[in-house]
């Protein structure tokens, strides 16, 4: 009896080994299949401001799995040093060909500007520049106050009219990346403006017919709004009011108290009416039971 105890445990610790060594062999395959599949991406150590020439002290190397590498990752520092950054990059964001600029370019405006696009400067103050608000990075609609040249329309005055939409800010002053702290104001004298050569002639010409004045929007409103323009008449006609948006007020239909039916008091009278009378029960009678032999009879005594 002890040898067969003796031989199950033995076999029992022999089998515990075997399955410890094959799932330790798995974990170390595992790892070498794993480092086997890193290689190493270009990534900064610091932060890269917008237009900011890169320098070989601000990257560094990372190991990432292949197939988690972002497209256009350099794999060489060297690569990735003198190119401009188009974008602002944070620490530890893998460097990318999208991020930067061509090379040959240098460091400053230029480099943002993409292709098709000019950058055109723009006089503010503190009230055009809404209260220092309008930082690179916002968008603006521009609003200059002209004469039209129609002697009809001129007539009624100068006209306020939106000439230019969702018009990018590429720099305020001599600035061309927001601040850390947006919340406060940064007063400027100039703005610079993303715009086509088109837009271009527009905005030279309505800065020299009259003041700009720049109205901010929101990052996700991109869409153009058509207007007819303000003057003295429209401006005497009041103003209709649009309520902003906000959570809706409508109650549901199922949660609203439904209404009690009404009944007459005609047709409850009538009804009670027509209901037949409930029959009154029989008046109780006086009797004895009278047994005579195996016979029993009732018999009625009559009420004085």
């Amino acid at each position: 009896m002890r040898n067969k105890r003796l031989i199950l445990a033995l076999a029992g610790a022999v089998i515990c080994g075997l399955l410890a060594v094959m799932l330790i062999t798995q974990y170390i395959a595992n790892i070498q299949s794993y480092q086997k599949d890193l290689n190493d991406v270009v990534v900064a150590k610091t932060e890269i401001p917008l237009g900011t020439k890169i320098t070989a002290e601000q990257l560094g190397l990372a190991p990432i799995p292949n197939g988690s590498a972002p497209e256009g990752a350099f794999r060489k520092l060297e690569e990735a040093v003198g190119r401009v950054a188009i974008t602002p990059i944070g620490v530890r964001e893998p460097i990318t060909e999208l991020k930067l600029a061509r090379e040959g370019m240098g460091a400053g405006l230029g480099a943002v500007i993409p292709e098709g696009y000019r950058a055109m400067t723009v006089k503010v103050d503190e009230i055009v520049g809404v209260s220092g608000f309008v930082m690179p990075g916002s968008f603006v609609d521009v609003v200059a106050v002209i004469v039209p040249v129609n002697q009809s329309a001129a007539a009624k005055g100068p006209i306020s009219k939106i000439v230019l939409q969702n018009i990018k800010v590429l720099a305020s002053g001599a600035k061309i990346d927001s601040p850390g702290d947006q919340r406060e104001p940064n007063t400027v004298n100039a703005v610079t403006l993303l715009v086509t050569p088109e837009e271009a002639e527009k905005l030279v010409l309505a800065a020299n017919e009259s003041k700009l004045q720049l109205v901010m929007r929101h990052y996700g409103d991109q869409e153009d709004t058509q207007t007819k323009g303000a003057n003295k008449d429209t401006l005497l006609d009041g103003h209709s009011v649009t309520p902003l948006p906000g959570p809706s007020t409508e109650k549901p239909v199922d949660s609203q108290p439904k209404a009690k039916p009404r009944i007459r008091r005609s047709n409850v009278v009538a009804q009670q009416e027509s209901k037949p009378s409930p029959a009154l029960p029989p008046a109780p009678r006086n009797s004895i039971e009278l047994i005579e032999g195996a016979k029993r009879r009732e018999v009625e005594i009559p009420n004085d």
